[in-house]
């Protein structure tokens, strides 16, 4: 089934994202990642796609085992990053075998270990040049990334949502934003996507911090902002693994919470791997087999 389609019949549309595992029985270890995962009822999972395509067999082949053995919709990810146009074919055609009718198309981060990469160099320079590309030789419902904060490669939010609006005239069918911990910034973004043509559904990306190291990587990463509130947790809870897992499920429960109580298209979980976290969000937030008790209106 489309996503665009999902989001069409109901709303808000729960998903989570998944990576392949780096090492050991890939299949074996996220069979039972997927196994426990469906049992929360996600309306689709997305599953990311290594820096330089590092893990694209294993891509295709959970996409493909999400889909067809657990009945589950699957967005797959797809980076451009160091791909020729021949490639991106295969890959296409590798998901479109599978039944697989979603993407969500990124730029990527080039290998690493790719000192002084130059993006210029590629077929596809950024993730507009890989939608345009997806939608003139597919009929697949394309997703790409909204970043709330501004890319941590653009200097001003304006000309970051400009290039977004791009994307979406592309052919982009709706949008997951990059985590955010203040809900105010990605209200901001909303009305500032709106306000400039951006019609498509917009999935809110959640991420729940389970421990300080997380924190300071994922900062490093992508930019994320830390409200005062989310810090003094941080500060708070350092030293005790337990009690700082605990917080970090606390808030981001209150930060999902306060989404669907302002009527959100999406709340997109940003998994790691890990079940019991999200399982514990959801019952927070009332959600039972990704269905709302009190916010759905299909």
């Amino acid at each position: 089934m489309r996503i665009k389609n999902i989001f069409a019949a109901k709303r808000p549309v729960i998903s989570f994202e998944i990576f392949p595992p780096k090492s050991g029985d890939v299949i074996g270890i996220i069979s039972g990642t997927l196994g426990r995962l469906k049992k929360l009822g996600p309306d689709f999972i997305s599953i990311t796609y290594g820096a330089g395509g590092s893990t694209r067999e294993n891509t295709v082949k959970i996409a493909s085992l999400a889909k067809n053995r657990f009945k589950m919709e699957v967005l797959p990810h797809l980076t451009c990053v160091g791909h020729t146009a021949q490639e991106i074919d295969d890959i296409l055609g590798a998901l479109q075998a599978e039944g697989i009718e979603n993407v969500l198309a990124l730029r990527g981060d080039p290998p690493a270990n790719s000192e002084n990469f130059d993006y210029g160099a590629n077929e596809f320079k950024y993730a507009v040049d890989l939608v345009r590309y997806i939608k003139s030789k597919t009929d697949m419902c394309v997703g790409a990334a909204a970043y709330p904060e501004g890319h941590v490669q653009s200097k001003r939010l304006s000309t970051d949502l400009a290039y977004l609006k791009q994307k979406v005239d592309a052919g982009v069918d709706f949008l997951i934003t990059q985590l955010f911990f203040d809900n105010r910034v990605f209200y901001n973004f909303l009305e500032n996507a709106r306000r400039i043509g951006i019609e498509c559904p917009i999935s809110a990306g959640i991420l729940p911090v389970l421990n300080a190291h997380q924190v300071r990587r994922i900062s490093s990463l992508c930019g994320a902002s830390f409200p005062a509130k989310l810090l003094m947790i941080i500060e708070e809870h350092a030293n005790d693994p337990k009690e700082m897992e605990m917080a970090g499920i606390e808030y981001a429960s209150q930060q999902v919470q306060d989404l669907l109580d302002n009527g959100v298209d999406g709340v997109h979980l940003y998994t790691l791997n890990r079940t019991e976290p999200i399982a514990e969000i959801l019952r927070n937030v009332g959600l039972v087999n990704g269905d709302l008790q009190r916010h759905a209106h299909v």
